[in-house]
């Protein structure tokens, strides 16, 4: 019995130390480490060319995001209507950059994972259906093959981010910066 009563005071005191600041850090970590350089690699092949790229995609942005309009109109972005699907286009290349930044940064750390849990299961649902990946690359839960792109990885990365968005950044951030300074 004492053992355990030592246990669970060390576990609380763990928790209560981590979750002040050591999960959310290491979380933004683990994403900056692993995923940032992907993603950013991913949204600089979005850009189109010039200074006004950020404003007008690559037709490989296009080709990535909407594959299957995209051969349809032989990969003319000028037969692709703006509204919705230009606008699409363009807010999927934003959300490549700004979103990891954001969750590096810590700045908006909650709302910057949420979008980018959706933006990975977007990202995912036109890899599977508009870019028709093989059920390799797609894999399965459980089925012992850690290196299937879409079950196993993606779910790694949503984890990390389902802890962002659940702890929060942690007191290393610009989030517990503009907190500390604007109390409720």
């Amino acid at each position: 019995m004492r053992l355990l009563n030592r246990y669970t005071v060390f576990c609380s005191r763990l928790s209560t130390w981590s979750d002040q600041w050591f999960l959310g850090t290491l979380m933004r970590f683990i994403f900056a480490a692993v995923l940032f350089q992907y993603f950013w690699n991913s949204a600089l092949t979005k850009l189109g060319s010039g200074l006004t790229g950020i404003l007008s995609p690559s037709v490989g942005a296009y080709a990535q995001i909407l594959p299957q309009m995209m051969e349809r109109v032989g990969y003319d972005v000028s037969q692709v209507p703006f509204m919705p699907f230009g606008l699409i286009v363009l807010l999927g290349m934003w959300a490549e950059f700004l979103l990891p930044i954001m969750i590096v940064l810590g700045a908006m750390t909650r709302l910057a994972s949420l979008g980018f849990i959706v933006f990975i299961a977007v990202m995912s649902y036109v890899d599977v259906t508009g870019h028709h990946l093989e059920a390799a690359s797609i894999g399965a839960w459980f089925d012992g093959n850690p290196a299937s792109i879409i079950a196993d990885q993606r779910f790694l990365w949503v984890g990390i981010l389902c802890v962002l968005v659940m702890k929060g950044a942690g007191q290393l951030s610009v989030d517990y910066l503009l907190l500390r300074h604007n109390p409720r």
